[in-house]
């Protein structure tokens, strides 16, 4: 079993809350990661309809079956133990008494905005980061096949397929999830929304050019971007506020949590496809991105990522905020270093002055430089990286 990084802060988190809140997309190890952690805890699971039945019939009775707290897996499914959850922790001082899990985010903060706000520690936890599959030695040489593998645990500790694990996952999703959260009368619609999704990894999202082309509305691809956020599937990264006295774009970018599930919405069959893929840059940037993510979310830190761009083109792919200054970082997935890689990065550093800190270049081949003042990072090394700014 691999060694999660968030173990460490998730027992933290349970000796200061009362309840400790475990988010995530489906399959992301959040009931193997709570058991792990919380091996004493009896475990229940609301997927379960005769549990769900009970829990929705008699609340009461079903928590008093665990005088010593539990491990409640899906509690989004019956959403009225919230309140008698409350009710129980707010006459009692015992810390880390209860765990509770879910899988979309949009309807567990909800409830938890209305029945748990102060009582609960959250951490949410994406698939495994690079970091974590080499220490568990199942992390690959070979960018293509990171990228076209993705991290979800399933397709690494059961060894499936991952063209057979995503076309089961993206159908179970559709069904499953989806159909519960908003009303999709034609589902090949919702799935050609989901491609086109794909298809704008590392793009300005345009709701009007997502409808035309999917044949919806503005605010139905609203509707359905925000439910794709809230259950994990896509995030959007926002653009930096500094200007520096240039006249900037406020629109965000899309991008994916997993490259994986991306590259099977794009139609790839198979990780030679992404020699030639034209969507390889943007795929390998969004794996950049995303493990920037997963390293924050680990140690329960909001994200603190950027992009910048302003209205004459010039962009910055990421920003990393930090206190004491900025961070600019360019992502190239090609293999030889060009010295057109750093235009942008100059020009910036330029217009940033002293709030610039070191600048990175990670790129898609194997030899660590300092160039231009610049650090340039391979992929490979991405985890040092992370752990080190």
């Amino acid at each position: 079993m691999i060694k999660r990084s968030s173990e460490k802060i998730l027992k933290v988190i349970a000796k200061e809350f009362k309840i400790v809140g475990i988010t995530g997309p489906r399959q992301s190890g959040k009931t193997t990661l709570a058991k792990k952690v919380f091996k004493d805890k009896k475990y229940v699971s609301l997927e379960n309809p005769d549990y769900r039945f009970f829990a929705e019939d008699d609340p009461r009775g079903f928590l008093a079956q665990f005088p010593h707290g539990a491990i409640i897996d899906e509690i989004q499914y019956v959403p009225k133990l919230f309140s008698y959850l409350q009710e129980i922790v707010d006459s009692s001082s015992e810390i880390g008494k209860y765990i509770i899990t879910g899988s979309q985010n949009f309807n567990l903060l909800e409830k938890i905005s209305q029945s748990l706000a102060g009582r609960i520690g959250m951490l949410q936890l994406l698939p495994f980061s690079f970091d974590e599959m080499k220490n568990g030695e199942i992390e690959s040489q070979n960018l293509n096949e990171v990228l076209y593998n993705g991290s979800y645990p399933p397709i690494h500790d059961l060894h499936i397929s991952p063209e057979r694990w995503y076309n089961s996952y993206i159908n179970t999703y559709i069904e499953r999830d989806i159909r519960q959260l908003i009303n999709v009368r034609d589902l090949s619609t919702f799935q050609r929304f989901l491609k086109l999704c794909a298809g704008n990894i590392g793009q300005l999202v345009n709701f009007s050019r997502i409808g035309a082309d999917c044949g919806i509305n503005q605010q139905t691809v609203s509707a359905w971007l925000a439910i794709l956020e809230a259950s994990y599937i896509v995030f959007r990264l926002y653009p930096h506020h500094e200007n520096f006295r240039k006249r900037l774009v406020k629109t965000p970018k899309l991008y994916f949590y997993d490259t994986g599930l991306a590259s099977r919405l794009l139609g790839l069959e198979n990780q030679e496809q992404l020699f030639s893929f034209n969507m390889r840059g943007a795929l390998f940037e969004n794996w950049v991105i995303s493990e920037l993510i997963k390293f924050r979310y680990n140690e329960c830190k909001d994200r603190n990522l950027y992009f910048w761009r302003n209205n004459t083109g010039d962009e910055i792919d990421i920003i990393i905020d930090k206190n004491n200054g900025l961070i600019p970082i360019e992502v190239k997935s090609g293999a030889t270093i060009s010295t057109d890689w750093f235009t942008q990065l100059n020009k910036w550093k330029k217009l940033a002055d002293d709030k610039c800190l070191t600048p990175y270049l990670i790129y898609g081949g194997e030899l660590a430089q300092h160039r231009n003042n610049t650090t340039i990072l391979p992929w490979l090394n991405i985890d040092s990286f992370i752990q080190n700014i």
